[in-house]
């Protein structure tokens, strides 16, 4: 069975491993980093950027400093020295996820359910009809859950389309309740419920997380990255 390979990791990892990770980044990168105001938010960049290195080098077999990435027409990351690989980042306060696979698109997406978020109201202005009269009809307990069940499916599609924003989010419409599966429902673009699944990522503490995944049958494994920079293990089996 193909496999998705799912990593969670801290963007807050010990000074000592920040240093490490920031000798694998690129001049562009470091440029990038220097650019930041606050020492929090260049820390965070380095950490992602530096992690994504160190875990694509592993994937692929080069080095982490030697990796070259490479943009689609909207934006969506590659890595030039292969088409092999597909992958995505997504990162939300203090953590990130990365997704890999072989020979199919795919995205991602990560959200720290505890931000402030007036969910009703930006249901009404992104979700599709359906997905709105869902989340009016969610018993209040539950209708934070649901709104982030819906966005990070409906962000984590989005990803693996990689067309930017010429793909409205009320254009379609995700499983999103108790119990319900984590599938494209309907789509006015014909075709595509059969062309993706969507997996449910079950991650530690106040995250949830998404995958969509070109095609059916993947076996998506999450792994959760020691910050001090031990070798990853195996968190366990995600609900889709």
């Amino acid at each position: 069975m193909a496999c998705v390979n799912v990593f969670f990791f801290s963007l807050d990892p010990p000074v000592r491993r920040l240093a490490v990770l920031e000798r694998c980044l690129s001049k562009d990168e470091l440029v990038r980093a220097d650019r930041f105001h606050f020492p929090q938010h260049r820390r965070r960049f380095v950490a992602a950027r530096g992690q994504l290195r160190e875990l694509l080098g592993r994937e692929i077999g080069l080095s982490p400093e030697s990796l070259r990435f490479c943009y689609g027409p909207h934006g969506k990351p590659g890595v030039e020295q292969t088409e092999e690989i597909s992958f995505n980042l997504s990162h939300s306060n203090e953590a990130a996820l990365l997704a890999t696979c072989r020979g199919a698109a795919l995205g991602v997406d990560l959200e720290w359910i505890e931000r402030r978020v007036e969910y009703l109201l930006v249901a009404r202005r992104f979700f599709s009809e359906q997905e709105v009269r869902k989340l009016d009809h969610c018993p209040p307990e539950h209708q934070r859950e649901a709104f982030f069940a819906c966005w990070t499916r409906k962000e984590a599609y989005i990803k693996a389309l990689g067309e930017g924003l010429s793909r409205p989010l009320d254009s379609f419409a995700v499983g999103m309740l108790r119990g319900e599966p984590a599938t494209l429902l309907w789509s006015r673009f014909p075709g595509e419920p059969e062309r993706w699944s969507l997996h449910n990522l079950v991650l530690p503490g106040s995250y949830r997380g998404a995958l969509a995944v070109e095609g059916q049958g993947w076996e998506v494994v999450i792994r959760e990255i020691d910050p001090r920079g031990s070798p990853p293990y195996t968190t366990g089996a995600p609900r889709s």
